[in-house]
């Protein structure tokens, strides 16, 4: 006996085109089987759950009014796009994302046409939108490009950057502001579908257009009063008055969950748009799944779960968090100095600052998705006599980079940098890793990098940045669990740039910076059955570096390996200048390598198999030392 499908419908369209060819009549079961679909396959991959199912009646809509991929759809961010994977010929890969091999948890172009620009950093969508659609004028074509980005991301000034050109440019562009939370202006339901599809269709703007032709020659003052009638009339019942006057022509606010009225609402702006148009969709994070609906904090990014209780999967914790052990650290000193504030861009939880807030919450600041702004904010703060901690995930700190240097270092201005999600990040991939930070803050005059090595060690370290107000200073820590290490009832302030050894030998030195040191310590014992001596030392400061350890481990050694979770151009590019400069690397006989990254975006997976095959773990730090020594039949042993 066979079992009748659940998604009788879905099972039909794996691809947009098929999709077009139903009645509009079947397109809220179709939504309806895709939430399901959806809330299935993350209950067994995990993921981001909330901000899919906001979008199931959208992404339906958007795909059967628009000719894609020849039209070029672009999700902000990612984290909602996990529907549009579905309807775009990946339903079958769909219980692989964000697993080794399987798919992204983000929009990627090498990953299907129907993605025509990568994402997971937000607020970018209308500015690759527009040079497509720059792009599509100069060519002649005729092409639609739809951006769909979310209120969230529209806190960014990049989309605002973006909206302003494409005023300018008045190039046919389609923007949808997805808004599930700030709730710019509420649907008012029949009425407000109502007067939405009557403005964005082809009669109104018609007479729309022909009364402007008529206004002009009428004099000037009452030219312009008509004009701001027109505008204010159309912003008072339906709000939008500021995309307006960034030269977008506005419609909404519409239910998003109602594809009755979606549909005609994108046909209009499909059939009549000449320049830029945003349409404002109103929508519930976690629509349709009740525990998502509840909680769409608990549920925007989830582990495996199960479907009927919405249960999560724990993992028992061996030790805590490192962004807990910050985030209760970072408490603790603020108790015992009133000065300490504390700044995230849009990531409280993420961050650890909720906890932060929750006994702070003056002292506690979410400036939204704006690290540009997070770091001058922070800046200015610390010209008052504050001491404030910027804490910004490695991978995002880069937008706000030039901010760090003009306005932070240059100055010389105490600001704490707590760089979270250091190194490679596993399900999230490549523009979620921390590979560079090192790279582009250790090049600077005036900052002081650091890296911990542990929970511990970074005990230590968000002490010694609340004690140092000689200049910036940053120090970097990965996701995910400690490694179990006895935790310091307090934080002792570190001597700035000065490292230590853990383990004393004669012949290899192995010089780590951050969470490898772990492996550097396995890599001894296991150099040990070669007949080989190994020192580890954990250099603590990436910048400035320990000199006087940094001789020492040269001048007593035979080999020197540096040990990183960074790019090239960070702690070994440093060290090897060092050594250089110093002279030592004249002396015959001292062999230096340095280990890092490899020169490569390293696709998803979970962690541990990442730091294998990057080349970092206690196996291939073996095989890198034998082979130095010219022991190759033993390093290819060592990796086969």
């Amino acid at each position: 006996m066979t079992h009748a499908s659940k998604t009788p419908i879905l099972d039909q369209i794996p691809t947009p085109d098929e999709l077009r060819k139903l009645p509009e009549s079947d397109l809220a079961q179709v939504a309806n089987e895709l939430r399901q679909e959806t809330i299935d396959a993350v209950s067994v991959t995990g993921g981001h759950l909330g901000a899919g199912l906001g979008v199931v009646e959208l992404t339906v809509a958007l795909h059967y009014v628009f000719d894609t991929p020849r039209d070029r759809l672009i999700w902000d961010v990612g984290h909602q796009a996990y529907p549009h994977k579905i309807l775009t010929g990946r339903r079958d890969r769909i219980r692989t994302l964000r697993q080794g091999g399987g798919l992204s948890g983000f929009t990627k172009r090498s990953e299907s046409p129907y993605d025509p620009f990568g994402a997971a950093h937000s607020s970018t969508s209308i500015s690759a939108g527009l040079g497509m659609a720059v792009a599509r004028d100069l060519s002649h074509g005729d092409n639609k490009v739809i951006c769909v980005i979310g209120d969230g991301a529209m806190s960014a000034g990049m989309a605002y950057e973006a909206m302003n050109n494409a005023g300018h440019l008045h190039s046919r562009l389609i923007v949808i502001l997805n808004d599930n939370d700030m709730s710019i202006a509420p649907p008012t339901g029949g009425m407000s579908a109502y007067l939405a599809r009557l403005v964005s269709g082809g009669a109104y703007r018609t007479i729309r257009e022909a009364a402007k032709q008529l206004a002009t020659h009428l004099p000037k003052f009452l030219y312009q009063k008509a004009k701001k009638a027109e505008v204010f009339s159309r912003g008072y019942w339906m709000g939008g008055t500021l995309f307006e006057e960034l030269g977008f022509y506005y419609v909404g606010p519409i239910d998003g969950h109602n594809i009755d009225h979606l549909l005609p609402v994108l046909k209009n702006v499909r059939d009549n748009a000449t320049g830029p148009v945003l349409v404002h969709v109103v929508t519930k994070k976690g629509k349709g799944y009740p525990p998502a609906e509840a909680s769409p904090d608990k549920y925007h990014g989830v582990n495996t779960f199960d479907v009927v209780t919405g249960a999560q999967a724990k993992p028992k914790a061996n030790a805590p968090s490192y962004t807990k052990v910050f985030a209760e650290t970072l408490i603790k000193e603020a108790k015992r100095d009133d000065k300490i504030v504390a700044i995230t861009a849009a990531m409280p939880s993420g961050t650890g600052l909720d906890l932060f807030g929750k006994t702070f919450p003056d002292r506690t600041f979410d400036v939204g998705i704006a690290e540009q702004h997070a770091v001058t904010f922070a800046a200015g703060l610390a010209t008052e006599g504050y001491k404030p901690f910027c804490a910004i995930y490695s991978t995002f700190l880069q937008r706000g980079y030039d901010q760090v240097v003009h306005d932070v270092a240059i100055q010389n201005l105490p600001v704490r940098f707590a760089l979270d999600r250091a190194g490679l990040v596993g399900a999230d991939g490549p523009t979620h890793a921390g590979a560079f930070d090192v790279a582009y803050l250790a090049c600077l005059p005036n900052m002081v990098v650091m890296a911990a090595a542990d929970e511990a060690e970074l005990v230590h370290m968000v002490a010694t940045a609340a004690a140092h107000d000689s200049g910036p200073i940053a120090f970097r820590y990965p996701r995910g669990e400690g490694v179990g290490v006895e935790m310091p009832e307090r934080g002792k302030v570190l001597e700035i740039g000065k490292g230590r050894i853990l383990r004393q030998g004669s012949q290899i030195a192995l010089f780590s910076l951050g969470t490898r040191l772990a492996e550097a310590m396995r890599a001894a014992e296991d150099l040990a059955a070669y007949g080989l001596s190994a020192t580890v030392a954990d250099a603590r400061f990436a910048k400035p570096l320990d000199m006087d350890l940094l001789r020492q481990l040269a001048a007593s050694h035979e080999v020197l390996i540096t040990i990183e979770d960074g790019s090239i151009g960070g702690f070994g590019s440093h060290v090897l200048q060092a050594l250089t400069d110093d002279g030592t690397l004249d002396r015959a006989g001292l062999k230096v390598r340095s280990m890092v990254l490899p020169d490569a975006y390293l696709d998803h997976d979970k962690p541990e198999r990442m730091y294998v095959t990057a080349g970092l773990d206690a196996k291939s730090i073996v095989a890198k030392v034998l082979d130095v020594l010219g022991r190759s039949d033993d390093a290819r042993g060592m990796i086969a």
